[in-house]
């Protein structure tokens, strides 16, 4: 039996159509500060992807593109001028950032109740102990996935390829708050190949093309596919050997439009709850 697609830009286009009923009732629209720095394509891509996602959902954004040689207290002093501004409910500083700037000290800036991405340490904390304000969105996407097409990670065994503190981290902390049995592997594991077959769940988030072959998938596996790659052809791509494992799978994310459309649409997410925790509700 041939796996069945999970549809991560159908999931995606309703997510935001949700949204922006939601962002309706409130009494100011929803806002979004993107703040890109230099001239990295692929960051601009994003950046251009996550403005018509606002306008898709009725939310009012800003983007503040910066040169490259930018210093550290100015892009300091933008993110405190952005945490004070009341009409601005995320702040979201697109990584990576040129060298000489300092990821930690300017993520670490950023309000936590403005921090849509999820990654400051008081809400990566939140999330450790099971009090999210905030899900990571690309993991709290493939969580919504999930629960889309009714499969619960209760009782199963996940496994996780990656440990990356974007993805492979709190993709298992997400799959054990959902009481899965979490196995996280990474560049030090031995006998990842047959941990991976032992998967009821296989998430794998490394980025490296042909990662995971037909071997690796039990039969009847969930096979979830967060890389974003390119092969020596030029096409996009993941870490999965698509057909292979779409031949032994029960379900099984395609790329492109799986988890990434997902990422996206749970950013729209978060800043919606942000601006409902900045308006009292």
């Amino acid at each position: 039996m041939a796996a069945t697609i999970i549809d991560g830009k159908a999931l995606a286009a309703k997510t935001k159509e949700n949204v922006r009923a939601e962002a309706e009732k409130l009494s100011r629209k929803p806002g979004l500060a993107v703040v890109l720095v230099g001239d990295d394509p692929a960051s601009r891509v994003y950046v251009n992807g996550k403005k018509r996602d606002c306008e898709e959902c009725g939310f009012y954004s800003e983007e503040y593109a910066l040169p490259a040689d930018t210093t550290q207290e100015a892009l300091l002093a933008l993110v405190t001028e952005l945490n004070g501004r009341e009409d601005i409910d995320g702040i979201l500083v697109q990584l990576p950032l040129p060298k000489g700037l300092n990821e930690k000290e300017v993520l670490l800036s950023i309000d936590p109740s403005k921090d849509v991405d999820c990654f400051h340490p008081f809400n990566v904390g939140q999330l450790t102990i099971g009090e999210p304000v905030y899900q990571p969105c690309t993991p709290g996407g493939v969580m919504e996935m999930l629960r889309e097409y009714h499969i619960d990670p209760a009782g199963k065994r996940c496994v996780v390829l990656g440990r990356s503190n974007i993805v492979g981290k709190p993709m298992g902390m997400l799959l054990l708050h959902a009481n899965g049995t979490v196995v996280t592997c990474h560049s030090k594991t031995p006998d990842m190949a047959a941990l991976a077959a032992s998967a009821d769940i296989l998430v794998s988030a490394v980025g490296k093309t042909g990662l995971v072959t037909g071997d690796m998938v039990k039969e009847g596996a969930v096979v979830i596919d967060v890389a974003m790659n390119r092969n020596e052809a030029g096409k996009l791509c993941g870490d999965v050997c698509y057909e292979e494992a779409a031949a032994r799978a029960s379900y099984i994310t395609p790329v492109p439009g799986g988890v990434g459309p997902m990422t996206r649409a749970m950013l729209m997410k978060n800043t919606l709850k942000a601006a409902k925790l900045h308006q009292g509700l």
